[in-house]
């Protein structure tokens, strides 16, 4: 079998240019063209993965089947692929060294000086050529570079792909650099410099991009591209424009209509077939055309940074196509209920999710929304710490147990709902210590959620240490709880549902992480829809309601 091809995604100016986008759009158009795809990403952090760091840093915390805490474009690369990624798929600089370190003092060098060459870029080599070995031999692996080219932290992993480039040869590997060209308002134009640096810097380093995607807020013309070209020593048919567009799922048809995916195929010599984007086409064209429009609210600590929430915005644009939907997100503060009540954010919502997250703060606002949408028969949809919050707030209000809570925030309580799993006692480091991955859950035949999944047996991926307390089981479900979804020993209730409510789930696992473009997940599906036979539901009351009363009619 002929080896792996290599595509290495870099990027320059700035931070945020959606070199994720970029890499997961390419993987797509070789995918649809016949070929085996595999995506990598490298980060240059020195933290072993994400998983301790803070949203507010880093963004959402992507889980893999396999327990792995990743970057969240893995989310992208699996959304646009349809394909699971594993661990060797994210790539720390803290996994790097951390190896090193342990090798070095297992005696493994025989005493030599440790260095970043050779050492630190063999290791970068030999992940890299780890995802070229995976069981489906992949055609091309396409490796993102995480951070800015010109930033220390990146460097080993440019000297590595520096080097894999002169020892696979250039007909084997090709680099594409992702940059910004920004559009000066008060110049009333088009700057080419920062490009044309940050391209110095690669070559400085000892790369040659073969391609330019060249991100800016407004299309950029031929004149434009050829001087980027002229400067930068990459053709003008390079010259990838990648202006701002409606949805993240146009930007591999914009990349097809410049050829980009060709490109790519006459580069290494490939004589694959077009691509059928017909279906893909179709998608787009719902997610810009929708037929109705219902408005969410997502009520968290993380509201004012999105990218905390990446997969569930991204489950909500799946939901909405599959029910011809535009579905509008509100983000809502859980500290501001707490301060103002749920009224005032939530009277004209036609749903509410609660996402997850760590720490006691907004934990009340969270309880008193879902209180509100409870009382007010407005579907609801509780993912990990939601579905937390959903049992506290049916155990004080339904139950009638006032000083009901959770353990992870206070130890000493009456009736802590919520209790720390069995084997989470005694954990006390932080990082990938969790329940993490995927774990099989079995679904009772007359809930909600099984209607929607069609199926008793699921498989979900988590991340948590919490779960409802067993001890609290029958009261809970004498009250109306229902344990929708139980793990196979019936020792963790991994799905709780109210029956008597219209549209009302919460799940301990994260539905968000497996929801993919042309396979949105059942349960954000059947939430979207619950909400829009709500807006239905009330339009249809509030139609009523204004409708002239006839007074022709004697009442004598």
């Amino acid at each position: 079998m002929e080896k792996a091809k290599y595509v290495f995604v870099t990027g320059g100016v700035v931070s945020s240019l959606g070199k994720g986008i970029v890499a997961s759009s390419l993987g797509l158009l070789l995918q649809k063209r016949g070929l085996k795809v595999q995506n990598i990403k490298f980060d240059p952090y020195l933290n072993v993965d994400p998983g301790t760091m803070n949203p507010f840093q880093h963004g959402e915390v992507f889980v893999l089947d396999d327990g792995s805490e990743t970057d969240l474009d893995l989310g992208h690369y699996e959304r646009f692929l349809d394909q699971s990624q594993s661990r060797v798929n994210n790539v720390t600089t803290g996994q790097i060294y951390h190896t090193i370190i342990t090798r070095e003092r297992r005696g493994d060098y025989l005493g030599a000086t440790v260095q970043v060459i050779p050492h630190v870029t063999e290791e970068i080599k030999n992940r890299l050529r780890s995802v070229a070995r995976v069981a489906d031999q992949p055609d091309v692996v396409i490796a993102e570079i995480g951070g800015t080219v010109g930033d220390i932290e990146s460097l080993p992993f440019l000297e590595a792909i520096r080097q894999i480039g002169l020892e696979e040869g250039d007909r084997s590997v090709m680099f594409i650099h992702v940059t910004l060209v920004p559009y000066i308002n008060t110049a009333g134009e088009f700057k080419t410099k920062p490009t044309q640096h940050s391209v110095k810097e690669l070559r400085e380093i000892g790369i040659q991009p073969h391609m330019l995607i060249c991100r800016s807020a407004k299309p950029i013309n031929d004149s434009l591209r050829q001087k980027i070209s002229l400067f930068c020593s990459v053709p003008t048919r390079s010259v990838i424009v990648a202006e701002d567009v409606s949805t993240i799922y146009e930007v591999p048809l914009k990349f097809h209509h410049q050829e980009m995916d060709q490109i790519v195929c006459e580069h290494f010599g490939w004589q694959a077939p077009e691509p059928d984007l017909v279906a893909w086409e179709g998608l787009v064209d719902r997610i810009k055309n929708p037929a109705k429009r219902i408005k969410i609210a997502i009520c968290g600590k993380y509201v004012n940074l999105k990218d905390a929430y990446k997969s569930i915005i991204e489950s909500f644009i799946h939901a909405g196509v599959a029910n011809d939907a535009e579905v509008n997100l509100v983000w809502v503060s859980s500290e501001d209920i707490k301060h103002a009540g749920p009224e005032k954010y939530l009277a004209d919502i036609d749903g509410l999710l609660i996402p997850g997250g760590f720490g006691e703060r907004g934990v009340e606002g969270k309880i008193e929304a879902i209180r509100y949408v409870r009382q007010h028969n407005i579907p609801f949809f509780g993912i990990c710490l939601g579905m937390q919050c959903a049992v506290i707030e049916f155990a004080r209000n339904v139950c009638g147990l006032s000083d009901a809570h959770s353990f992870e925030f206070y130890r000493d309580l009456k009736h802590p709902v919520i209790h720390l799993m069995a084997d989470q006692e005694g954990v006390t480091e932080l990082g990938g210590t969790m329940r993490l991955g995927a774990y099989p859950c079995l679904l009772e035949p007359q809930s909600r959620s099984y209607a929607a999944y069609g199926s008793s047996e699921i498989t979900e991926r988590h991340r948590h240490r919490y779960e409802l307390n067993n001890a609290y089981r029958d009261m809970l479900a004498r009250q109306g709880l229902l344990m929708a979804g139980l793990s196979p020993d019936q020792r963790l209730v991994e799905i709780v549902e109210i029956p008597s409510h219209p549209w009302f789930v919460g799940v301990q696992f994260h539905p968000e992480l497996k929801s993919r473009l042309v396979r949105p997940h059942p349960l954000f599906r059947e939430f979207v829809r619950a909400a829009v036979l709500y807006q239905d539901d009330r339009s249809g009351r509030m139609l009523r309601l204004e409708e002239p009363v006839d007074t022709s009619r004697s009442h004598g």
